[in-house]
């Protein structure tokens, strides 16, 4: 939504893709779409609290 383009987070397991972040950012006024390929549960994790620390961006991960 933001135009520029799909962000992708890289993890330490097997490149296959395993999740998906739906991200909605208040201050920005968008939403975006970050592709998760081979995280593990503790990544995942990381990544959710990434988008999840402020009163303005909140995100759902959504596992494959």
């Amino acid at each position: 939504m933001d135009g520029a383009g799909i962000d992708v987070w890289v993890g330490s397991d097997e490149k296959k893709v395993d999740a998906i972040m739906c991200i909605v950012d208040l201050m920005k006024k968008d939403s975006e779409i970050k592709i998760l390929i081979g995280c593990t549960e503790e990544e995942k994790e990381i990544v959710y609290e990434t988008h999840n620390e402020t009163q303005y961006m909140k995100g759902v991960l959504i596992r494959r």
